[in-house]
């Protein structure tokens, strides 16, 4: 016979919800009931379990990374412990502590089996605890994983510009080099530079001409094609690829992205005329290297700006 302190713990609990305890009692009369004091271990991970615990009173944490991280779950009266290493026979996949004096029924492997079959409703409750498991499991993977892609995105995006950074650019671009020369696919490479950034920066402050870079990262983002790349190479210069881009329609490009800055009439006083942007463009040749193509683009950027800039040049 069951304790009537017992009884209503019991008929607490999540697993013997709305189930019939007489039917039950005889099966759980030889159960133990076991004491834990804080930071005594129930179940260890990778140890083989075959008990089922139901917790009576306390509480257990569960570490699934180890004891050294946070716990993954807090167990408190009326959940259970180790039944899905009981269930499914493998060995336990968290490490569980009692995080308070615990009190504890055991119910073993084969008394468990027992319940189940005598009771089905036991076995619908013990399915919906472990279908509530998994779905908790699961929503922590989904979080996990959108925090994970969150700080990669962190660490490939400028956060002045909000456009993607010299990390992102060397990756993703010699990725699309290694692509256009499998396809045989003309290929351009333009560097682009805010003329004469510097001079405001010394005369206005850095805010001003933060606010000058945000201004013209934006124009440019606007007037290029969806599969051009492009990102904040750094200081005041930009980088940008163009796939599936001849030389001379890569050019017309760079004279695009220049007359647009030009025509968005960014003027920061005392100065009256607007600020401009000088291009140098090179052409990826399929012996080329990401190295040798912003060279050659650098180069002609700054045979851009000898040249009077706000105007394009192109390296050979």
């Amino acid at each position: 016979m069951l304790s009537s302190e017992l009884r209503g713990l019991l008929s607490a609990s999540r697993l013997f919800q709305q189930a019939d305890l007489a039917a039950v009692e005889a099966l759980l009369g030889g159960c133990v009931r076991h004491q834990l004091m804080p930071g005594d271990t129930l179940i260890e991970a990778g140890a083989r379990n075959a008990t089922l615990y139901l917790v009576l009173s306390g509480e257990l944490r569960v570490y699934a990374g180890g004891r050294d991280l946070p716990a993954n779950a807090m167990l408190g009266p009326g959940d259970c412990a180790g039944e899905m290493s009981l269930i499914d026979g493998y060995s336990a996949s968290a490490l569980v502590l009692a995080a308070a004096p615990t009190e504890l029924l055991a119910i073993p492997h084969e008394r468990m089996w027992e319940l189940l079959d005598a009771v089905p409703l036991v076995a619908r409750n013990l399915l919906a605890i472990m279908s509530g498991r998994l779905r908790n499991n699961n929503l922590t993977l989904v979080t996990s994983q959108s925090r994970s892609l969150e700080f990669e995105q962190a660490g490939s995006v400028d956060t002045l510009t909000g456009l993607h950074n010299r990390r992102w650019i060397e990756e993703s671009f010699m990725r699309l080099i290694r692509r256009c020369r499998l396809d045989g696919a003309p290929l351009c490479l333009v560097m682009a530079d805010v003329d004469l950034l510097a001079d405001v920066n010394d005369r206005n402050g850095l805010l001003t001409g933060d606010n000058v870079l945000r201004r013209i990262a934006r124009c440019l983002a606007e007037s290029l094609r969806p599969q051009d790349l492009l990102g904040r190479y750094g200081g005041d210069e930009f980088a940008i690829l163009l796939p599936q881009t001849p030389l001379p329609e890569a050019r017309a490009i760079a004279a695009r992205l220049c007359a647009a800055v030009a025509a968005a009439g960014i003027v920061v006083p005392p100065a009256k005329n607007a600020r401009t942007l000088s291009c140098g463009v090179a052409p990826v040749g399929t012996e080329d290297d990401l190295t040798g193509v912003f060279t050659r683009a650098e180069r002609a950027l700054l045979q851009a700006k000898a040249n009077g800039r706000n105007r394009v040049e192109v390296g050979g």
